[in-house]
């Protein structure tokens, strides 16, 4: 009886080392509003029309009240690559590539350039070459990013890339869409990193403050990448675990001993 009291009290205080500090876990969104009812917030001003870069890959599409004359825009020049999207399955996906400077290379109108200029932008440059080179009548163009990505790394359940379809998502969605935070995560201090003009930028947030809806930040760009770091909670677990590692082992290790002793 008293070498199983002895492994009781040994499992026991291994899960006091291991699971103490998780009831002091910060796992709440916006705290702030926790005691309201109801609340409003201004939505940002920012413009979302994202600024095409080098190596994004975009879908061109050209129609016109000719279908057979408008078809040759749309079958040739055009680059294969491999997409990796949300379900981190990787498929091939056609499109045209921005290439490092900034240029890409359109059916009958030869070398464009795309990096720097919004997708409303670049349409309306490529409707008016094709109206002024009389080559067809009342042209639409049509553009969409074909890898439209954000990274979600660190304390999440998920962590990947993802690939958005609708050109459009928000802090809160992308941390969905990676299958929330985890009860480790420090919420208060989320890292946000972000490439603007050739220039990485950086910035903090805290989604337990109402700010978050207001933040410049709170619609996310392409090549966005969000890394959640792990609270105090988890360093504390790590660093305990490798101290009482050794003993716990020593102590299993003499108990089995001492078992295999007694019961010869």
């Amino acid at each position: 009886m008293k070498i199983h009291h002895l492994i009781a009290v040994t499992l026991l205080l291994l899960n006091c080392v291991f699971l103490s500090a998780c009831s002091n876990s910060k796992a709440i969104y916006f705290s702030e509003t926790s005691d309201q009812k109801e609340a409003e917030f201004l939505a940002t001003a920012q413009d979302l029309e994202p600024v095409i870069q080098p190596n994004d890959l975009l879908s061109i599409s050209v129609s016109s009240l000719n279908p057979e004359a408008s078809e040759l825009f749309n079958i040739s020049g055009s680059t294969v690559v491999r997409n990796a999207s949300a379900t981190n399955t990787i498929s091939p996906v056609t499109g045209f590539l921005v290439d490092q400077d900034g240029y890409i290379q359109f059916p009958f109108l030869g070398k464009i350039k795309a990096a720097g200029l919004t997708k409303k932008e670049f349409q309306e440059g490529i409707r008016k070459e094709i109206v002024q080179r009389k080559l067809l009548v009342e042209p639409i163009v049509d553009i969409r990013y074909l890898n439209y990505k954000v990274s979600v790394l660190g304390e999440v359940a998920r962590p990947s890339v993802l690939t958005i379809p609708n050109e459009k998502v928000t802090m809160l969605e992308a941390l969905g869409m990676a299958g929330d935070l985890t009860l480790y995560a420090n919420r208060e201090n989320v890292l946000l990193i972000r490439e603007e003009g050739g220039k990485k930028k950086l910035a903090r947030i805290d989604l337990t403050s109402n700010e978050l809806f207001t933040s410049p930040y709170y619609y996310l760009k392409s090549n966005d990448i969000l890394y959640v770091e792990p609270n105090e909670t988890k360093i504390q677990n790590v660093s305990a675990t490798r101290q009482w590692l050794p003993i716990v082992l020593s102590t299993l290790s003499l108990l089995v001993i001492s078992i295999d002793r007694l019961t010869r």
